[in-house]
């Protein structure tokens, strides 16, 4: 997918924003150019593409095949305010995280268990042309009390690609009925301890920092 951007002149995050326009840099060890592109285009085109998918960004006139490394979001808004784009080079390998999705039901769970998600993403490093959109991993053979591991995506990695997380952590799992009956009561309990007050996530990125 192709999205295009403008150079735009260090100290211009803000004018750019007020103008329907988002910040960005894009950069590896031999460049870091700050630019900008259109606020509802990257929307649209991040919704579609994620980290994981290499996106063709024009910067007048001349193409760079990119990555989403970063997004800084206005907490309030829930809006972009500073995207860092990394430009990737055919023969360097790169580092992302890749999509899990789950295909299938569970045995375990038509027998009263509950499926327990760990993780819904696998940190790798491939060459570029070699990186998956996504990692389908078919959890329709577990039943109560079986879980999948980091090491279950091998088989569907290219054989140059790295796996960078740790294999033996756990995927997903197929708890038993009494494990979920005790952590919805411990749920309960801990929704009757009293808030406390000055402890709140103060909000971040209103402004982000200019390159």
């Amino acid at each position: 997918m192709k999205l295009e951007a403008t150079v735009r002149e260090a100290g211009s995050a803000a004018a750019q924003r007020s103008q329907g326009r988002l910040p960005a840099v894009v950069y590896n060890r031999q460049l870091n150019v700050p630019v900008s592109i259109d606020q509802r285009t990257f929307d649209r085109v991040f919704r579609s593409q994620g980290t994981s998918n290499l996106i063709d960004l024009e910067v007048d006139g001349k193409v760079h095949q990119v990555l989403v490394k970063a997004v800084q979001m206005n907490k309030r808004a829930r809006t972009a305010v500073h995207v860092d784009f990394f430009a990737v080079t055919a023969d360097e390998p790169v580092t992302l995280y890749v999509p899990i999705e789950l295909v299938g039901t569970a045995v375990g769970t038509k027998e009263g268990g509950q499926l327990d998600v760990q993780r819904r993403e696998l940190h790798i490093s491939v060459l570029p042309r070699l990186i998956p959109h996504t990692l389908e991993l078919d959890i329709s053979q577990l039943t109560i009390g079986d879980s999948l591991h980091i090491s279950d995506l091998r088989d569907m990695l290219p054989p140059e690609a790295e796996i960078l997380d740790d294999l033996d952590l756990s995927i997903v799992t197929v708890v038993p009925p009494r494990m979920v009956e005790e952590e919805e009561e411990a749920d309960v309990d801990e929704a009757l301890e009293p808030e406390v007050i000055g402890e709140a996530e103060e909000d971040e990125g209103d402004e982000a920092s200019d390159d």
